[in-house]
Parts: structure tokens; sequence; C-alpha cells
């Protein structure tokens, strides 16, 4: 099981609530007037909200119309949080950093600047422009740069890639290991120029994002892998002498991809043997430039070292004189970016190098416990030869990583069970949603239930319910489920009963992980089982459907169409008029079968106005899906639209129409429905009525059950002189 990068639970929670207090002073600064002691406080807040994030040293936001972007990775679903991204994108900012402490003058700068409006802020240049002539050193603004964005548009479709290169990276996105003939020569020709190698990278990896266009990390790693391993193979048999020029241009192709991706690349745990190798060739490869640069971009753009640097770091280059010399490129590199000029870098470029020189963590090992290490061999081979205790397998069984996190599971649920304190089980719930995101990226779903079992009973407890609902929520939507869901095709019978009762315990809120598998357009088992756990939702589902009709591709409408009639329910009925407007005919027939199997007047008043706002081809698809598969579960509705037409009026099509569909399907039901319609009269409307008379009888013979036959031969004794003279005609 893959995993993803994931943020930290502090910097999370940190970065949420920066974002709310940004959001709030925003408004409140709106509001009153610079002196007014509401902004005061507001202003206060977010001041000490961004020293508590930051803690000393930077924190970078990347900006999207939705959501923030920390790392990579976006923040928690927060409403503010949705706001602020909103706020800032609105004035055409694409990053937005802190570094360190920020005075207050700067907040009240930064509000300003937010609070006006975003035409105006576009005719002086831009924030970022703007920005810099205040001289507010603490926070850094980066803009939209929309020339550089239409430059490169128009580049892309000058240099568009052919068939070939798209059916290699439609390859490797399946995982498909063979190529034929055609597909070799050019993975060898694209092996001679590393910016192909990057292209063909990035082209690879760009469907591997979530629905909301966040990368999954650790499969876009996996991905380039795979790339670098196609291109190496072919030419390790095709061309074995060139194999060590393709490995410098993979790693020159590699120093050019976002840094934390190549920090995934670097550190991906479970690889092959032949995968390891090749990461350590490209690692080898590297040289002191190109380590400066993926050190230098990605410490800047998340403004301080982590640890996961430090050990990328420390593999590239395991010499201390190297690591000092690539420290210095960096230095010099950072010292040409906004970053590098800041007046905080000095402090943080210190805890920096701190780090990355001393990634063996001897400060943190007590001198005990690093004698006690250096002398394990020494007391392993004694030991060996030794009488072990017969129990030694099982208490060396018992420090598996599964026995672990069992044990995890049943010491944090107990805690959960035993606390009275609101503001403890708060806590032990934060934890809890950490455990559960390891549980579903390792896909142990069985110990994942266990946890939301837990989670669903104190939803319903006396003490902090909210906490565990909202936990509930944030599982629902959290990375972790949508990796675990994006295997769903792949699960045994036994895995998908417990995958399931793990989204039922969450709740509805699952589907949004289930989603991305209604991105196809023919049916699959992922597709497949997916609509069998929306369908478990039913109406309360709806709301995390709807997205998939905004969706410009047909197929996904027509799945959203599909999904959105599994429920039955009447709340399905908007987001369906929706798709009834839709061009393409496919969607329309999706949205006019799932409209005929809810039983509600609101879905016959739909298909109704359809009907008579359509003519020609479309009106013939409603009438056809009506109809399409001979579904007796439609004939309720063609009887109630039958009893709510006037044959006599602008209904008259969609009456004869509706009655040519019971023809069709010949169900009893529709008897009383075609009777009444039948025995309609009215003065001077004599060619419609000889209309929907003759239709009327003709779907009565066809239905022929003895309730037909009853009302055919009632209507011949008493009904109207045409009604008797049709009714002759027919059955003669």
């Amino acid at each position: 099981m893959t995993q993803a990068i994931a943020l930290d639970t502090d910097v999370s929670r940190q970065s949420v609530a920066l974002a709310r207090a940004l959001t709030a002073a925003i408004r409140v600064w709106a509001l009153y007037p610079p002196e007014h002691p509401s902004v005061v406080a507001a202003v206060t807040r977010l001041v000490e909200t961004i020293r508590e994030a930051a803690a000393g040293a930077a924190i970078t936001f990347g900006v999207t119309p939705s959501t923030l972007m920390l790392g990579g990775m976006p923040l928690a679903p927060d409403q503010p949080v949705a706001d602020a991204a909103r706020i800032l994108h609105d004035h055409d900012i694409l990053q937005i950093a802190f570094l360190g402490d920020v005075p207050e003058s700067t907040a009240r700068a930064l509000l300003a600047l937010l609070s006006t409006p975003p035409e105006d802020v576009r005719g002086a240049g831009g924030p970022a422009v703007g920005w810099a002539t205040q001289g507010h050193a603490t926070v850094a603004l980066e803009q939209i740069d929309y020339e550089k964005i239409l430059e490169d548009k128009e580049l892309d479709e000058r240099t568009r890639r052919d068939d070939v290169w798209r059916s290699i990276v439609s390859s490797i996105g399946r995982g498909d290991a063979d190529f034929d003939e055609t597909q070799q020569q050019r993975l060898l020709s694209i092996s001679h120029i590393a910016s192909e190698i990057r292209d063909l990278a990035t082209d690879a990896i760009e469907p591997k994002r979530n629905i909301d266009g966040s990368p999954l990390l650790t499969t876009q790693a996996a991905t380039v892998l795979a790339v670098f391993r196609h291109l190496t193979g072919i030419v390790g048999v095709a061309e074995p002498q060139r194999l060590p020029d393709v490995i410098q241009k993979i790693a020159a192709a590699t120093a050019a991809l976002d840094p934390h991706l190549v920090m995934q690349m670097m550190q991906a745990d479970g690889t092959s043997e032949d995968d390891a190798l090749l990461v350590a060739r490209i690692a080898a490869a590297f040289d002191d430039d190109k380590v400066a640069e993926l050190l230098a971009t990605a410490l800047a753009r998340d403004g301080k070292a982590t640890l996961r640097l430090a050990q990328v770091f420390d593999a590239i280059a395991p010499d201390e004189q190297r690591k000092r010399r690539v420290l210095a490129a960096t230095h010099s590199r950072l010292g040409e970016q906004e970053f590098g000029k800041s007046s905080q870098f000095r402090a943080v470029w210190s805890s920096m190098e701190t780090l990355l020189l001393n990634y063996d963590e001897t400060p943190y090992v007590s001198d005990g416990y690093r004698v006690a290490l250096e002398g394990a061999a020494a007391r392993g081979d004694v030991l060996a030869g030794r009488n072990l205790p017969p129990e030694l397998p099982e208490w060396v069984e018992t420090l598996e990583q599964e026995n672990v996190r069992a044990l995890s599971v049943t010491l944090i649920t107990d805690l959960l069970r035993i606390e009275t304190r609101a503001d403890r089980v708060e806590e032990i719930v934060e934890d809890m949603i950490a455990l559960l995101d390891d549980l579903l990226f390792a896909g142990d779903f069985t110990l994942a239930r266990l946890v939301l079992r837990e989670l669903r009973q104190a939803s319903a407890a006396e003490v902090a319910p909210a906490a565990a609902r909202s936990a509930l929520t944030t599982c629902g939507e959290s990375v972790a489920l949508r990796e675990a869901s994006a295997l769903l095709g792949d699960f045994d019978d036994e895995t998908l009963a417990v995958f399931t009762e793990c989204c039922a315990l969450i709740g509805p809120v699952s589907t949004r992980a289930l989603l991305p598998a209604f991105a196809t357009e023919v049916e699959t088992p992922a597709s497949r089982r997916a609509r069998d756990l929306v369908q478990w939702f039913r109406a309360d589902a709806i709301g995390f459907i709807t997205p998939l009709v905004d969706d410009e591709r047909w197929f996904v409408q027509r799945n959203a169409a599909v999904l959105l009639g599994t429920t039955k329910s009447a709340e399905a009925v908007p987001p369906l008029q929706v798709l009834l407007r839709k061009t393409d005919t496919r969607v329309l027939r999706a949205a006019v079968s799932a409209l005929a199997g809810i039983d509600d007047a609101s879905a016959a008043r739909a298909l109704q106005t359809v009907l008579r706002a359509t003519s020609g081809e479309r009106r013939l698809a409603v009438t056809q899906a009506l109809v399409a598969e001979r579904d007796r579960r439609v004939v309720p509705m063609l009887a109630r639209l039958l009893a709510e037409s006037d044959p006599f009026g602008d209904d008259h099509g969609i009456v004869i129409d509706m009655l040519a569909a019971v023809r069709h399907l010949g169900d009893e039901r529709a008897v009383s429905a075609v009777t009444t319609v039948m025995t309609r009269t009215r003065w001077f409307r004599w060619k419609k009525a000889r209309a929907f008379k003759t239709a009327a009888v003709q779907a009565l013979v066809a239905i022929a059950s003895p309730s037909a036959v009853q009302a055919l031969d009632a209507a011949r004794q008493r009904g109207d002189r045409m009604l008797r003279k049709i009714i002759g005609q027919v059955t003669r």
C-alpha cells in the first residue's frame, strides 16, 4: 500500500488557525475604521497566530481558488480556509510567506491590501509589485504572472506531443511494461535529451492527482521511477554503452522536478531492489550544482529545513566536505532570491545548516544509549551462541509493525472509552485521526474499522460528541481514504466488506473519496463497487455527488445521473434537472431514466417540463429513455404523466408519446390512467380526440390483461360514439 506525505497534525491545526485569523481580520477591517477596538483585537490575534504557526522560522502557503496549500498538500477542509484562499486568489496572489514574527504595522498593511478592490490592485501592477514598495520584509507575496501563463500556453500549443508520445504516457500510467517497436525507438530518442526525459515524467504524473487537484506524491514518485526504469531498461538492452550518460541526463531531469516529489522518490518505501539501485545511481550522478539547486528550491518553498530533506541530503551527499560545499552554493543561490534577502534569513539559515549537517541525530541520543548501540553487535554474537528461550520467536513477533499498530489501536480506543474530560477527548480524537490516516494508507481496514466504531459511538456520547463527528468528517475527506478508494477494484470480497463497513461508519462524506472512480467512460469493477457504496447512503449522499454534475466530461455527467437515480430520492430531482439541460443525448437519457425511477411528483413534473420544452431528436431521446430497457419500474411515472397532462392542449404530443411507451411496456398498472385518458371528451377537438383515443385503445389492446379487456368492454358499451367506433376498428 502506498503512502502519501501528510501534514503534521500540529502544523495543520496551526495553519488552519492562521487562515481563520486572517479571514476574520479581513472581515473586521472591512467593517470598522483602523483604530476601532475590534480591529485592534483582530490584528493582535492575527500577529499571535502567525508567530505560533511560523514558530520563529517561516511558513509559506500556496494559493488555489478553493484552498491553501502547505508543503504541496491542501489544508484540512474548512470554510474560513476556503474564504482566505478565495480572497488571496481574487487579488492574484499565487503564494504568501510569513517569515518569522510579523509586526502589527505589517499585518495592518496586509489587511489594507487585501481589502482593496482586486481591479485597483491589478491596476497598480499587481499585489507583489505594490507590496515590494512598502518594505515589509516579514511577509513575502508572489503574484500570478498572466503573461507567462499565456506564453506557456502558446508554447504548449506549438509543441503538442504526437500519438506515439501520448501512447507511451498512457502505457506508463496504466503500469504496462511492454512497448512496441515504435514506442521503444521513441524512448531511445527521448533518452538523449534531459528536457525530454523531464517532460515525459511530467506528462506521466499529471493525471495522478486528487479530485481537488492536489498531487498524490507517493503515486507520482512511483510513476517517475517507472519512467526512469523503462528508459534505463531499454537503453541497457539496445545501447548499453550509453547507460552512464543516460543516468546523468536522468539526474539532470530529476533536478528540474518538484523538490517535494524528488524527496519522495529518493525515500520511497517498499521499492524493489532494482528501483533502489536506480535511485542510488541517480543520487550519485548529482553534481554539487544540481544538489544545491534542489536544496535551495526546497528551502525557499518551505522556509525551513525538514527531517525528510535532511535525510535526502544525507543520502545524496554523505561526505561532510561535500555537504559544506553544497551548503555554501545553496546559501549563495538563496541570497539571490527574495527569501534570502529577508531580515530573518540569517537566523533561519543557522537552524537549517545545523539540521542538514547533523542528520546523524547524535545530539538527541544519550551517551548510555549510544554505548549500548555500539556494543549491540558484539552482544548479539555472544547471545547467538547461548541457549535462547523458546518464547523468543513470539516475543520478536510482538515487535512487528502489525502488532505494534494493533496495540496502538487498542490503547487509544480504550482511552477514548474511559475518558470523561471533554478537552482530553478532543486531544485523543486528534490522535485517532492521525492513526486512521496511517491505517488507511497501510491498507489495514480491519483495525481502521475498530477505530471508526469507537468514533461513531463517541459521536453519540455525552462527552465531546462534536469532536468525534468532526473526526469522522475529516477522515471522510482525507487523502488517505482517497488513496484507499483508488484500489477499490482490486479488493477481494473480504477486504471489500471491511472497507464498505469503514465507509458506512464514516458516513455519507466518504462519498467524496469515491468520486474519482466515476471518471470513466466504461464501467469498471471500481466504479461498480463505488456505485453500490453510494447507493447504500441513498439521499444523504446527494450533496457529495453534485460536483460530478458540473464536470465537463459527458461520461462523468452520465455517471452522476446514474448515481442520483440510485438514491430514489426527491432530493435528487434538482441536480437531475440540471443534467436534463445538457446537450449530450447520452446524458439526457441517463437523467430521464434516473427521474423515471423516482416515485415523486417533482420527478414527474421535471419530465413533463422537459417533454414540453423539447422536440425532434431530444424529445425522441427522452421517450426512448423511458422504454429503452423495458424497465417496468417507469410505469408509475408514465401513469402520473398521463394523469397530469392535457391531451387537448399543449400536452397532446406528450400524451401520444406516453401512450406509445405504455403500449411498448404492456404493464397493467397503467390501465387506470389509460382508461381515464381514453374517455376524455371536449367539443370541437375531434382531430386530437381521435388521435389520443386511438393510441389509448391500442395501448389497452397491447396490455391485454383482464383489467384492460374489462376497460375496453366497458368503453364499447358506455363510451362516446367516436370511442366505440375506434375500438371496433382496432379490435377488428
